[in-house]
């Protein structure tokens, strides 16, 4: 299945436009990206390994990725995680510490923590 995002403008309008992963996102629209820390009672954060076969393989990150058409900031964060984790966060838990504009990317990055 295709994966479609929703396009917004640089104000997080949702423009009403989507774009499927892998094209070229327009001049001026801006896809939903989300990270997402997991932090321990002890002040660890818990991170997984890439998979060999995508780009900065085998490398250390936090859970994350684009967020999907019809899904905000905190759906797309919870179920990157349980995608890639098979971990089921309370979304009441869960905090938005970070909301950024990246023009390289093209896209709205936001940063969730969980405790």
């Amino acid at each position: 299945m295709k994966e479609v995002w929703d396009l917004y403008d640089s104000k997080r309008n949702k423009t009403g436009y989507t774009v499927e992963r892998g094209k070229t996102i327009p001049e001026g629209f801006y896809h939903l990206v989300v990270s997402v820390w997991i932090i321990n009672n002890r002040g660890e954060f818990l991170l997984s390994q890439r998979h060999p076969d995508k780009s900065y393989p085998l490398r250390w990150e936090c859970t994350g990725g684009a967020v999907l058409s019809g899904e905000d900031s905190l759906d797309g964060a919870l179920r990157e995680v349980n995608e890639e984790l098979g971990i089921i966060l309370n979304p009441k838990d869960g905090r938005r510490i970070s909301r950024i504009c990246r023009e390289q990317t093209r896209d709205l990055y936001d940063v969730w923590v969980f405790y």
